[in-house]
């Protein structure tokens, strides 16, 4: 699952091409969590994560105290995330994340990219539920920590898979709704998190020939190109993981 983990984070950091782009999704974000709890990050847990998020990601100290500040003004952005679905090229299932403060160009731009692709958008709710919302947490323990009984500990949390990736580095995946738990017992063990979000996991993939895969490829950089694009997920099956 780690392996896997870093697979989609890295194609995401190559279809969006520059960091600008990677650091301007964050401090929408960033922003968002500041509106809805402050800007205080010890009492903001989606703030302290996503501040980690956004230094594992290199961006710049500067950037996230911009962005920070920007939601603490009188005149800033009212950001909502909102969410769309539908089917692309060859019947492939498509969950859409997007943060905007204007949700008619937001609609309009994404139905846009689905039809000159040969897709459609979907109403709410249409493909939703062939994704799992699921949280994963990369962080790192003291050397010499016993994973088994780590396992056990977090399994208690909710934790369904568990990937050791070397001495004093885990990556762990649960339900979403475990997220706030996950978080805050980590916090009190005082293991340092590298990083934490949710995704959204296709619970049945389509595996699809190289010319029909390379449509749906073309449908998902179109999204991943628009700035009010997040996070783009689809039932494809990866190639990576291919027999």
């Amino acid at each position: 699952m780690g392996r896997a983990f870093e697979y989609r984070k890295a194609r995401k950091l190559k279809r969006w091409g520059h960091m600008a782009r990677v650091f301007t999704k964050l401090g929408k974000e960033i922003e968002i969590a500041v509106k809805a709890a402050g800007p205080d990050p010890s009492g903001n847990t989606r703030l302290r994560i996503l501040i980690q998020n956004a230094k594992a990601e290199n961006m710049p100290k500067e950037n996230i105290e911009r962005a920070i500040k920007r939601a603490t003004e009188k005149d800033a952005a009212d950001y909502k995330e909102v969410i769309y679905e539908g089917y692309g090229p060859h019947g492939v299932a498509f969950l859409v994340e997007t943060a905007t403060d204007n949700t008619n160009r937001t609609v309009a731009n994404i139905r846009m990219h689905f039809n000159k692709c040969g897709g459609a958008l979907g109403n709410s709710g249409s493909v939703g539920f062939l994704f799992e919302h699921k949280c994963i947490f990369k962080f790192h323990v003291p050397a010499g920590t016993d994973f088994e009984e780590l396992e056990l500990e977090m399994i208690d949390l909710g934790v369904d898979e568990f990937a050791p990736e070397d001495e004093t580095t885990v990556t762990v995946e649960a339900p979403h709704e475990s997220f706030g738990a996950i978080q805050k017992w980590l916090d009190d063990k005082k293991f340092e998190i590298v990083s934490g979000e949710s995704v959204r996991i296709a619970t049945d993939t389509k595996e699809l020939d190289p010319e029909a895969r390379e449509s749906v490829e073309k449908l998902i950089e179109r999204l991943e190109e628009d700035d009010d694009v997040v996070n783009v997920y689809t039932a494809m099956k990866e190639a990576d993981d291919e027999e």
